[in-house]
Parts: structure tokens; C-alpha cells; sequence
């Protein structure tokens, strides 16, 4: 399945190493992981993803394909800044959220209007939000909200 992974634009080594581990975790399981394509857990999650030789999309805000990450293997520019967000999360079948602010905030809340189980990793806590205590967690809960 693709399993949109959501988070910071800026994070801290903890949030970085968590993401990688998602990535792997997805890829190693042959999931694909979408993202919104520049850093931060964007960038994290897509190179943990290919260190485990997965396939990463990048649903960028800017304009450019090129602004992507160095770790998307499918760079879709859409121009649509934020709003490009509901994007990220209707190409998913299942969301990972790590860390994150306001734009996060934004993708929890397109994950609940599309009815997309989503796990949380020290993420905002909102009703409809699996809380989640590792990346294993994360992506077993995922991977069995959606059998």
C-alpha cells in the first residue's frame, strides 16, 4: 500500500532518527511512502525508505520538481503551497504523522475528513489520532487498519 508520512519541516535528531525508521519499516514491507517532498521528516522518512531500496513520491508545494529531495524518486510539483496538503494525504491509503506544526495539524485533519487511519508519533493529539508508542507501532497499526 502508500502510506503518506507527515511531520515537521524542521525537526530535531530524535524526530529525524524516528522517520528514517518509518521509512525502512515501510519499505522493507513493500510499501510505498508519499510525502509532501522537501525536509525534515519529509526527507527522513525518504531516505530511510531507500536505504531499504522503497519507493518514495514527493507531492511538492512549489512549482518544481527539482525542489525535491534528494531521496523522492517521483517528484509531483503542484504549485499549490499548503494547500497542496490534502494532496499528500488522498494519495495515501493509511498516515504516519511525526512531530510537526500547523501544516501537520492541517494533513491530521485531511487524514480524518478522507477516513484514513493514521498513527501518531509525538504528534498532535487529536481525537482520531493513534497514538503510538514506536515506529513498529506505527506501522503495525497502519498495516492492520487497513486489511
Amino acid at each position: 500500500m502508500r502510506v503518506s508520512v507527515i511531520g515537521g519541516s524542521r525537526i530535531g535528531p530524535s524526530d529525524e532518527a524516528t522517520a528514517v525508521e518509518v521509512g525502512k519499516l515501510l519499505a522493507q514491507r513493500g510499501h510505498t511512502v508519499v510525502c509532501g517532498g522537501l525536509g525534515g521528516v519529509m526527507e527522513a522518512v525518504c531516505r530511510g525508505a531507500k536505504e531499504a531500496e522503497g519507493t518514495t513520491i514527493g507531492i511538492l508545494p512549489t512549482e518544481w520538481r527539482t525542489d525535491a529531495n534528494e531521496y523522492v524518486d517521483v517528484a509531483i510539483a503542484t504549485g499549490l503551497g499548503h494547500a497542496r496538503n490534502g494532496l499528500v494525504v488522498m494519495n495515501g491509503d493509511a498516515v504516519v504523522a511525526i512531530d510537526g506544526g500547523g501544516g501537520t495539524l492541517t494533513e491530521v485533519g485531511y487524514s480524518l475528513v478522507f477516513d484514513k487511519p493514521i498513527a501518531g508519533l509525538g504528534t498532535h493529539d487529536v481525537e482520531g489520532v493513534e497514538a503510538c508508542a514506536t515506529p513498529e507501532e506505527a506501522v503495525q497499526f497502519v498495516e492492520s487498519a487497513r486489511e
